[in-house]
């Protein structure tokens, strides 16, 4: 029960997401209290350090720019004002801050000099770090390391069959060479993905089978629930049944036993019940903080109550593993090399996508 797979196949998964609800749960709970403790649950938070203007095709994504959603956009963030939330992100509980930024990928320059520098800053404030910033290289991947990077983020959102009925910008292989770029360094990965967005629960398991088949597994599994924005070719997707992502936590949990699964995108449409159920089917990680890049979130002080009520306690920093040493820049031992990589772009047409480029309600 405690033995780690990397041979899932999709029919044993389905048939484990599709068991009798308290069997599902009591095998979830058990590998749980085998790997974690389960009144210890991380508290992340989330900072858009550059909002909207995306190129990428996302179906379920208001950042981009093709989309019509009236997203705010904003440059990039300056260190100070990253530092700032970061210190606020502290005061509040978190003991990681995740900075997302909608590129498509890296590119070597000033901004992502100004990045590097942010890294730099927060490990320096005793928090772990954690970027998503689209596509990077190996030799980007080293820096950010070296900056103090504790994890990168990149999602594979579904599964490869699915992953086609929503983005036609970027392919499958891009996101799974993005991670095998991050375990070429010693930042952990933070890989997961979304339900909710019309696929099926074949998809799901074609996910976990994609992110279980990875040696090591993720260190960290986001489940997103989908926040349909208006204006994007997603808005009329139903909101995911609480039962739907109770049994995804589960199920993220037997199959990736040693992960921490992150309990994502959605919460605000979910009671505290509907989250203490996910908490002890295996979700041990939490984003706190008004937003989540542009979608709503539960208020930190509720969060905070609710922790209270289940007698959790916020998990430390650096617990999973050493805190990284920064490097400052002038002593960095990689420069920038000026990529310009050929990520894919597979061309094939979404029709709802180009629909909701079009149109304007």
């Amino acid at each position: 029960m405690n033995t780690t797979r990397h041979n899932w196949t999709k029919e044993e998964i389905i048939a484990l997401y599709n068991k009798p609800m308290m069997d599902l749960l009591y095998e979830a709970a058990t590998i749980h209290r085998i790997n974690h403790d389960p009144n210890v649950v991380q508290v992340s938070t989330l900072l858009s350090i550059k909002t909207g203007g995306c190129p990428e095709d996302c179906g379920y994504c208001p950042q981009a720019a093709r989309y019509h959603t009236d997203i705010e956009t904003n440059d990039l963030m300056s260190v100070q004002q990253v530092k700032a939330q970061a210190l606020r992100a502290k005061s509040s509980g978190s003991s990681r801050v995740c900075m997302g930024a909608a590129w498509r990928n890296v590119k070597d320059g000033p901004e992502f000099e100004q990045v590097l520098e942010m890294v730099r800053t927060i490990n320096k404030l005793d928090m772990e770090v954690c970027c998503t910033l689209g596509m990077i290289t190996e030799n980007q991947a080293k820096r950010l390391a070296e900056a103090g990077l504790y994890a990168y983020n990149h999602n594979l959102d579904s599964s490869e069959e699915y992953y086609k009925e929503v983005i036609s910008t970027r392919g499958y292989e891009d996101r799974l060479e993005t991670i095998a770029n991050v375990r070429k360094t010693n930042v952990t990965v933070c890989s997961g993905g979304i339900i909710g967005m019309g696929e099926s629960v074949e998809d799901r398991a074609g996910m976990l089978v994609a992110l279980a088949s990875l040696n090591p597994q993720p260190e960290s599994v986001p489940i997103n629930a989908l926040v349909a924005v208006e204006g994007t070719p997603l808005e009329d997707e139903k909101p995911v049944e609480i039962w739907d992502m109770i049994r995804m936590v589960a199920t993220t949990r037997i199959v990736m036993p040693e992960t921490q699964v992150r309990l994502s995108a959605g919460r605000t449409q979910m009671t505290r019940e509907g989250q203490a159920m996910c908490f002890f089917a295996g979700a041990n990680s939490i984003f706190a903080g008004d937003k989540l890049l542009t979608t709503p979130n539960p208020d930190v002080n509720e969060d905070m109550k609710m922790f209270d009520l289940l007698g959790l306690n916020p998990q430390k920093p650096f617990i999973k593993k050493m805190q990284p040493e920064t490097v400052e820049a002038e002593d960095s031992a990689y420069q920038p090399l000026g990529e310009k990589p050929k990520w894919t772009r597979p061309g094939h047409k979404i029709e709802k996508n180009i629909e909701a480029s079009i149109t304007k309600k």
